[in-house]
């Protein structure tokens, strides 16, 4: 059985911090706002079940089903080998499966179990669930699977773990030795990268869910949801490129994209939608 390196006292407390940090702040950031803002959490509770629903339910297995299907243990087609054969057009569904579903999912929350919700912070509300419980449920969950392995590893049952995965996938195994590895070298920097990406991320949802409110409240302005899809599409078909490798720029490159397209976003439907809007609490009743 192959031996890894000890994950070190200090990886581990900062795997423990992370997980308190990604389901902590999301969870505290929602009941602050709406206790604040006299919101109804069920609003945000709806956002996370629009992440829920549209992106984890939803969007991955169509879009790993047509992209990936030897990966989902399903028997290889042709829309796969054509869409593997174009590194471009790959890259491209990978943006747009994330912007079609997400955002769509905004608009049927916001055309039907929120459509009695027509204040402004109805928009934000929605677009914390949605945002916070996208950073709960991966890097939240991800930072307690990260403690886990490490526990095994230090305790020596990791490598029986590894073996049982070779013996079904060599890859997958391949992939869980690198893991290893990186829980190892794990920093504080790697987990300060981790806390900013996905502070600019819940940015841009709460941004994405004022365009697509907005898109729904005022006919004229439905223009807003393709919008959305759009600057969507736009973000994940960058990270596309460089996952199938006609784009290598520095993991920084990435996450400025995310940083600049995240603060776009809010700031600018924040102050040219929302503060515009005088709508208020009185207008939040079913």
């Amino acid at each position: 059985m192959t031996e890894y390196a000890k994950i070190g006292s200090a990886q581990i407390g900062l795997f423990v911090l992370g997980a308190i940090l990604m389901i902590g702040v999301p969870l505290a950031l929602a009941i602050v706002w709406t206790k604040k803002k006299h919101e109804r959490f069920t609003t945000v509770l709806v956002g996370a079940a629009t992440f829920l629903i549209f992106a984890v339910v939803l969007e991955k297995p169509i879009q790993n089903a047509l992209v990936f299907p030897t990966a989902m243990g399903l028997t290889d087609h042709a829309a796969g080998r054509f869409i593997n054969a174009r590194p471009l057009f790959m890259a491209f569904l990978l943006g747009l499966f994330p912007g079609i579903f997400e955002e769509t999912g905004r608009l049927i929350a916001f055309t039907t179990v929120l459509k009695n919700r027509k204040n402004r912070e109805t928009s934000i509300s929605h677009g914390i669930g949605h945002g916070g419980f996208e950073v709960m449920f991966v890097l939240g969950v991800g930072y307690v699977t990260y403690i886990a392995y490490a526990l095994m590893i230090n305790a020596g049952t990791y490598g029986t773990l590894v073996e049982q995965m070779a013996a079904k996938d060599p890859t997958k195994a391949e992939a869980a030795a690198a893991v290893a590895a990186q829980l190892a070298a794990f920093s504080f920097a790697d987990l300060g990268v981790d806390v900013l990406e996905r502070v600019f991320a819940v940015m841009l949802h709460i941004g994405a869910s004022m365009l697509v409110f907005y898109a729904v409240k005022d006919k004229k302005r439905f223009w807003l949801y393709p919008l959305a899809i759009l600057i969507h599409t736009l973000i994940d078909f960058s990270a596309g490129l460089s996952y199938v490798g006609l784009w290598n720029p520095p993991a920084w490159v990435l996450e400025a994209i995310v940083a600049a397209a995240g603060m776009a976003v809010f700031f600018g439907a924040y102050f040219l939608l929302y503060k515009k809007d005088n709508t208020g609490l009185a207008a939040n009743a079913d």
